[in-house]
C-alpha cells in the first residue's frame, strides 16, 4: 500500500483563545491581528493552497504561558511571537523555505 502525501506541505495553527478574568491567554497579545497577517503574507507569497501552506485558526493551545502561540504542522515547531516582523519571518523561514525560526521557538516545558 503506497501512502499518500499530505495535502498541506504544512499547517499552522494560531491560538486565538480567549479566557476570562485575570488569566493568560492569546487572544489579549493580538493574536487575531498575528493570525490576519500570517495569512495574508502567505497569500502574498503564494504559499496558501493544496499541497502547500494551510493558515488556521485554533482554540485554546494549552500553551497560555508563552503566548502567544503557534504551531507548525507536521514539524510540530511551536512558536511565541511578539509583532508583525516575528509573523513575517515565520512566514518567510519556516512556511515558506522549511527552516525554522530557532529565536521564537516557545520553550519545550511551558504550558498553560
Amino acid at each position: 500500500m503506497t501512502e499518500n502525501p499530505p495535502y498541506y506541505q504544512r499547517h499552522i495553527f494560531f491560538c486565538l483563545n480567549e479566557r476570562g478574568g485575570d488569566e493568560a491567554c492569546c487572544a489579549r497579545h493580538k493574536a487575531q491581528a498575528a493570525f490576519d497577517r500570517c495569512k495574508s503574507q502567505s497569500k502574498a507569497q503564494g504559499l496558501l493552497g493544496a499541497g502547500k501552506v494551510r493558515v488556521n485558526k485554533a482554540g485554546c493551545l494549552d500553551r497560555c504561558a508563552g503566548g502567544p502561540i503557534a504551531v507548525v504542522y507536521p514539524e510540530g515547531v511551536w512558536y511565541s511571537y511578539v509583532d508583525e516582523s516575528d509573523i513575517d519571518e515565520i512566514v518567510q523561514s519556516h512556511l515558506r523555505d522549511g527552516v525554522v525560526v530557532e529565536r521564537l521557538l516557545t520553550p519545550p516545558d511551558v504550558g498553560r
